[in-house]
């Protein structure tokens, strides 16, 4: 029996798209599936009947202001003291659950043997509600983390998000007899301590949550109950939820972010699967990064040509140490591809982005190339902006070409999506902003 455990993570869990994608992509099915916090939306999704290929195309359209809702306002003239929470719940149950496809009754009914993770304050117990017993408001209240949504009450008891007991039930997916658990986590797990409340609020989470899935290991072990454990994570962990709000980072990024990282621990799993234990989350903090996404059109025999890319560039060395996760669309092929083992390499006179997609089962190689001349003048910055697409099967055919461009304000747009990543504070942030431009701008006038 195969389970997919999916763990919390706030609105990154729409990186978990990109990889049930991946992992439907190669085959890989369950009898089971759990979710803690965030993940309780992957859960309910493939409760719903909804796949990986959609998963990721209703994420695209989440308005990530109904993930909370505003409380009645007498409930704010009572003074901050007194709040129950900074907001409800009903926007996950009127607007996102819909938006993601989820639905009640097919969840209920599903054939997918399902769990969801939801903590009773009165007895201070995770309770692991199963598919055919839970509601919109019971999934609601599993993701209602303490301070910002308010709990369900119910029958004498208080249902909350259950994410400071546990952020990924192992437990609960053994206990109905997996031999094989793919454990899917998006939640930081690194050796910094960061400064602030905010962060500290998230280390707190991240705290409960490795410790607990530690606990479930260990239990595992002391009672010699043996399985395979694969564990798909991000290399570096994933941008908080402030920036998903202040429209840092979007929920077409992060999915392509999980595709590209599924594809990479899929290219090298063994099938004894990783090591089971504490460690098996661990990731590594960013260098000093600057990411920044670029949107480029075209067209070819009037067909629309879109490439889109989510870039992650060192500040600091050369340029291959980027990280690129993307998604190329072209009518012919239907839905979107991702882009897997995504690089950047920089030539003499061009700067390449590199990648693999899968149409229609087949593996085509991707490049595209932004050729940098030496133009000083006032045309340097439309330079810039043409990029020329080559997409070639195993064999090195051509299969698409075709010129792309940032388009009129393209580059503005570039330019303003620009984030810091793995550095602190008003100044070193706009320092790593000054940096990838003054690189950008001194591979042009090369």
């Amino acid at each position: 029996m195969r389970s997919l455990v999916a763990a919390g993570g706030g609105m990154r869990v729409a990186w978990q798209a990109g990889v049930v994608r991946a992992l439907q992509e190669d085959g890989i099915t369950f009898d089971h599936v759990d979710g803690t916090s965030g993940g309780i939306l992957t859960a309910a999704m493939l409760c719903s009947g909804v796949d990986g290929v959609e998963m990721c195309r209703r994420w695209r359209d989440v308005d990530v202001r109904d993930f909370g809702s505003a409380l009645p306002l007498h409930e704010y003239l009572t003074g901050p003291w007194n709040l129950p929470a900074v907001g409800d719940a009903d926007g996950l149950v009127r607007h996102v659950f819909p938006a993601l496809g989820i639905s009640e009754a097919a969840v209920r009914a599903s054939t997918l043997q399902g769990s969801f993770n939801v903590v009773d304050f009165v007895t201070k117990q995770n309770v692991a509600v199963d598919a055919a017993d839970v509601d919109a408001e019971l999934l609601a209240a599993g993701m209602s983390l303490p301070l910002f949504l308010t709990p369900l009450k119910r029958d004498g008891h208080v249902w909350t998000d259950a994410v400071w007991v546990r952020d990924a039930n192992v437990t609960e997916a053994l206990r109905r007899g997996a031999d094989e658990v793919w454990l899917v986590w998006c939640i930081g797990d690194t050796d910094r301590w960061g400064d602030g409340p905010l962060e500290q609020y998230v280390h707190m989470i991240e705290m409960s949550a490795a410790g607990a899935l530690a606990a479930d290991l260990a239990l595992a072990d002391a009672t010699g109950r043996s399985f395979v454990l694969h564990v798909v994570k991000p290399e570096h962990p994933l941008p908080l939820d402030p920036e998903f709000y202040l429209g840092r980072i979007s929920s077409d990024s992060l999915v392509q972010m999980g595709y590209r990282d599924a594809r990479r621990y899929l290219a090298g799993r063994s099938a004894g699967g990783v090591p089971r234990e504490a460690s098996c989350t661990r990731m590594t903090e960013p260098p000093p990064s600057a990411r920044y996404v670029e949107h480029l059109r075209g067209t070819l025999d009037g067909v629309e040509v879109a490439l889109d890319l989510t870039v992650v560039m060192p500040l600091d060395g050369p340029v291959s140490g980027a990280s690129v996760a993307g998604a190329l669309t072209y009518g012919p092929w239907g839905e979107r591809a991702f882009l897997a083992d995504g690089r950047v390499e920089e030539t003499a006179d061009a700067f390449v982005y590199r990648g693999a997609v899968r149409v229609d089962g087949e593996v085509l190689e991707v490049e595209a190339v932004r050729w940098l001349v030496d133009d000083p003048g006032f045309d340097a910055w439309s330079d810039l902006s043409r990029v020329a697409l080559t997409v070639r099967s195993a064999s090195g055919s051509v299969v698409l070409s075709a010129p792309l461009e940032l388009g009129s304000g393209g580059v503005r747009r570039l330019v303003t999506s620009v984030e810091p990543v793995g550095v602190t504070g008003v100044f070193h942030r706009a320092d790593a902003v000054r940096r990838l431009l003054a690189r950008g701008a001194g591979a042009l006038r090369r």
